[in-house]
């Protein structure tokens, strides 16, 4: 099998597979609560070379039936990302043989996979799975007026591919998407930011989406927010208890921007947390 390159993690009948669709720029700078040269000592301790760059992983989900996506990536706008299809390709997946594409939310580096250059959909069988106070926030035309040059266009984005997706996208609630796979509101970064939870007998992995963007910076210092948040209190608050989470139930955690790696585990000390690596059975 070709997924022996990819990272892997097998949770009871699923196997999921983190797909890195390339990486993007950002500076320390958007960061708030925490001094740049502090922020960077953190970075260098931690062994990253190029302060500033965020991975940006999806992850394929295969089992019961099922071929799934979670986010698509930034698909090449802006020249960020667009490495996605070509990680699925290797894997002999093509975008119609995925029937299921769950989002954690819209912002570009998320659903920027989702569309052709012409505004047609990439992934013409699948279902768009997202939280409806996701919808509700990028259709709200006061906050795109309010929104910046860059903004602005965010929301453009999210209306076209709920347009191409039309008849085809299911609204999140507290149900299971599918037998095993739950998802789970973790609000903050935007309104609808949403974890998938995914549990067997024996352990339990949570996609949590964007809960970091710099995982050593923010799981070490969990106060620390990033200008991407829509509600930075919110997104603290759903920060630590996600952290704390993930220590004390023991989950595996798979996250849009960890690093190529895909999984970890977290461990605490006082008020810090800190990656561990996965040890695989």
């Amino acid at each position: 099998m070709h997924s022996v390159i990819f990272p892997t993690c097998q949770i009871g009948g699923y196997q999921v597979i983190a797909l890195s669709d390339g990486t993007m720029e950002a500076t320390l700078d958007l960061l708030s609560g925490i001094e740049i040269a502090e922020a960077e000592g953190i970075q260098r301790n931690a062994g990253i070379e190029k302060y500033g760059r965020i991975h940006i992983n999806c992850y394929l989900i295969r089992g019961c039936g099922r071929t799934i996506l979670v986010d698509t990536g930034a698909g090449g706008r802006d020249n960020v990302g667009g490495q996605l299809r070509l990680k699925l390709a290797m894997l002999d997946i093509c975008p119609d043989d995925i029937d299921t594409i769950l989002l954690t939310h819209g912002h570009p580096d998320h659903i920027g996979g989702l569309l052709h250059e012409n505004g047609e959909p990439v992934y013409k069988k699948a279902e768009l799975h997202l939280h409806p106070l996701e919808i509700a926030h990028w259709q709200d035309n006061e906050k795109q007026q309010a929104a910046s040059e860059r903004g602005k266009r965010n929301f453009t984005l999210v209306r076209k591919t709920l347009d191409a997706y039309a008849g085809r996208i299911c609204l999140l609630d507290e149900s299971e998407v599918m037998q095993g796979i739950r998802p789970v509101w973790l609000p903050g970064h935007t309104p609808g930011h949403t974890g998938f939870r995914i549990h067997s007998d024996k352990k339990e992995l949570l996609i949590w989406g964007d809960i970091v963007h710099f995982p050593h910076i923010q799981s070490s210092h969990p106060t620390v927010s990033i200008m991407f948040d829509v509600d930075p209190m919110q997104a603290e608050e759903t920060r630590k208890k996600t952290l704390k989470q993930a220590v004390d139930e023991k989950l595996i955690i798979a996250g849009m921007h960890l690093d190529q790696a895909g999984f970890s585990c977290f461990k605490q000390s006082g008020e810090a947390y800190f990656l561990c690596k996965l040890h695989q059975e």
